[in-house]
C-alpha cells in the first residue's frame, strides 16, 4: 500500500482503525526505504567532501589509490546534521522507490565515483551539489512521510483515548 497523499487524511475517522494502522504501516515502510536511500547518498557525499577539504588543504597527491586508503577515515564517525530524532523502526527497507535509486544510481555511479579524484574542482564542487541536492530531496520526502505517520498515529491514539478502540480487541487478533 504506497503512502496516502496528505489530502486523502481530511477524514480518518471514515476508516476503519485497521485501515488507519495498515495505512501507518505502509508510510513507515516507506519512510524506511528513504531513510536507507539517505543513507546510501551520505557515504558519496562524504567521500566528495573529503576530496574538497583534501584539495583546500593541499594535503597529498589526488589519485584513486589515495582515496581508497582514506576510506575508513572518510566514512567513519561524523557529527550529521540534527535529524528528526525518530528512532527507525527496522533496518531493513521494505519499500525503495525505484525512480529514487535510479536517480541515485546514475548521480553516484561508480564510474563517476571512481572519477573524483580526476575531476576538476569545478565539477567535484558540482557534483557534491547534485549529492546535497538529493540528500534534500529524500530528507524532504521524509519529513512528509512522518507528518503523514504522525498524522495517522494521532488518529490511533485519538481512537483509544475516546474509547472508539480498546485495548481488549488488540488481544483479541
Amino acid at each position: 500500500m504506497p503512502m496516502p497523499d496528505p489530502a486523502e487524511l481530511d477524514d480518518l475517522t471514515a476508516l476503519s482503525l485497521e485501515d488507519v494502522r495498515a495505512r501507518r504501516d505502509a508510510c513507515v515502510g516507506e519512510e524506511t526505504g528513504l531513510s536507507y536511500l539517505r543513507r546510501m547518498v551520505q557515504g558519496p557525499l562524504d567521500i566528495v567532501r573529503h576530496e574538497l577539504a583534501r584539495r583546500a588543504d593541499g594535503s597529498g597527491p589526488s589519485d584513486l589509490a589515495g582515496l581508497v586508503a582514506s576510506l575508513p577515515e572518510t566514512l567513519g564517525e561524523q557529527a550529521r546534521p540534527a535529524g528528526t530524532g525518530r528512532l527507525v523502526q527496522t533496518l531493513e527497507p521494505t519499500d525503495l522507490d525505484p525512480e529514487l535509486v535510479a536517480e541515485l544510481g546514475v548521480i553516484a555511479s561508480a564510474h563517476r565515483m571512481a572519477a573524483v579524484p580526476e575531476m576538476s574542482d569545478a565539477d567535484l564542487t558540482a557534483f557534491a551539489e547534485e549529492l546535497r541536492d538529493f540528500e534534500g530531496k529524500v530528507s524532504a520526502l521524509r519529513q512528509a512521510a512522518f507528518d503523514v505517520i504522525d498524522a495517522l498515529q494521532a488518529e490511533i491514539t485519538r481512537r483509544y483515548r475516546t474509547g472508539e478502540a480498546s485495548v481488549e480487541t488488540l488481544l483479541e487478533t
